[in-house]
């Protein structure tokens, strides 16, 4: 039930522009690379999570800027009303909290109806058995390996459990949604993450917080062994 084969090959350095100089927005976009990277856009309301972000008037600059693929991460109350607009901004898929959705089969396929790749993510606290029966629908689940809201935390290294349940249960389903992690990723913990079965790496402090965040996607590249687009 997937929006059929993705464009890239895992695994894939998704860099996060919540951590981008957005007076240099043109030249920040810049650094993915549409054949080996995803851009990651985190959309933040100051309800479901403490922090305000963006919302779709940046998605469609960023969609303008590249060709990238571009993961829309909805941290927000009630997404369901935000879905149609962030699918005309650009968004090629977004991923919902299963704490944010009241339905979220209803969620979940009102994303699936817009067009765009399904995704849904968990906090720390919520145990990969909630999601057990949702699994299957799924093109993407973001295993948040900090607590939303802010960028810059400190990787929680007991999610990597989380990751390889997630993985044990794709294989016994015959799933084939990817298993994304976002929070505190930079080469080391992709590395055990990539280890416990992680498919897509969300960084953004450890290349946009860099002096030279090019490098610092490339040396995240090298960590997972990125290969780039599927031929």
């Amino acid at each position: 039930m997937t929006a059929g084969p993705h464009p890239l090959r895992p695994p894939i350095a998704a860099p996060s522009i919540l951590s981008a100089d957005f007076a240099r927005l043109p030249e920040e976009v810049a650094i993915a690379d549409p054949a080996r990277d995803w851009v990651h856009c985190d959309i933040m309301d100051h309800h479901f999570v403490p922090n305000l972000t963006f919302g779709p008037m940046i998605v469609g600059a960023v969609h303008r800027l590249t060709p990238a693929f571009l993961d829309v991460h909805l941290m927000v109350e009630h997404p369901e009303r935000l879905v149609e607009e962030f699918r005309r901004a650009g968004a090629d898929q977004m991923t919902v909290h299963l704490e944010a959705c009241a339905d979220p089969p209803a969620v979940l396929g009102r994303v699936r109806a817009s067009g765009a790749r399904v995704g849904l993510a968990l906090k720390p606290g919520t145990p990969l058995a909630a999601a057990e029966r949702f699994l299957g629908d799924l093109d993407l689940l973001l295993v948040m390996t900090v607590e939303p809201g802010f960028g810059g935390q400190r990787f929680m290294e007991d999610m990597l459990d989380k990751v390889r349940a997630a993985r044990a249960s794709r294989e016994r389903l015959r799933a084939d949604y990817l298993i994304e992690v976002d929070g505190g990723i930079a080469p080391d913990t992709a590395r055990r993450s990539l280890e416990a079965g992680a498919d897509v790496f969300v960084a953004g402090h450890s290349v946009f917080g860099e002096p030279h965040p090019a490098e610092a996607l490339a040396a995240l590249r090298e960590a997972i062994g990125a290969a780039g687009a599927r031929r």
